[in-house]
């Protein structure tokens, strides 16, 4: 009696379960273009070629399309090209080193050396000796021998 939650249990997570068709295979040659491109679902950070959701409403088609220029006979670079003249650069998973996106390739490598200069700086104040105290002046020595004396 015990058994029977558990079988109805199985059934509904292995109904929860998708097969994976033909079409959402993906070879070789559409896997190398898509990687290049970048999954403009929304949903996710991943490329056309790694993007593992099922049914996703870019991938998927993005996926199609290529397999059907590469069957036309396209070069990657003209696929590449076509997805950038529909989409803007953003169809691409790396942007180009050219113009201002020269800015994504340096940004990361100044923020590192900003940040090994401040703990440069953090260091060496760190290691610094500490300030001299401030010399009593021979006039208020005097007065303090005064005043000791005084109490004597």
């Amino acid at each position: 009696m015990r058994r029977f939650p558990s079988l109805i249990l199985w059934l509904a997570v292995a109904g929860l379960c998708l097969g994976q068709s033909a079409s959402m295979m993906v070879n070789r040659d559409v896997r190398r273009v898509g990687l290049r491109l970048a999954c403009l679902c929304g949903s996710c950070k991943n490329t056309v070629g790694d993007c593992q959701m099922i049914g996703c409403s870019y991938s998927s088609p993005a996926r199609a399309k290529i397999a059907r220029m590469l069957s036309q006979g396209m070069t990657d670079q003209r696929i590449l090209d076509q997805f950038v003249a529909e989409q803007g650069v953003r169809a691409l998973a790396v942007p180009p080193a050219q113009g201002f996106h020269v800015t994504v390739w340096l940004a990361p490598i100044g923020m590192v050396l900003l940040g090994l200069y401040a703990i440069y700086v953090y260091v060496r104040r760190q290691r610094a000796p500490a300030p001299a105290p401030a010399s009593v002046s021979e006039h208020h020595e005097e007065l303090a021998r005064r005043e000791l004396a005084k109490m004597d």
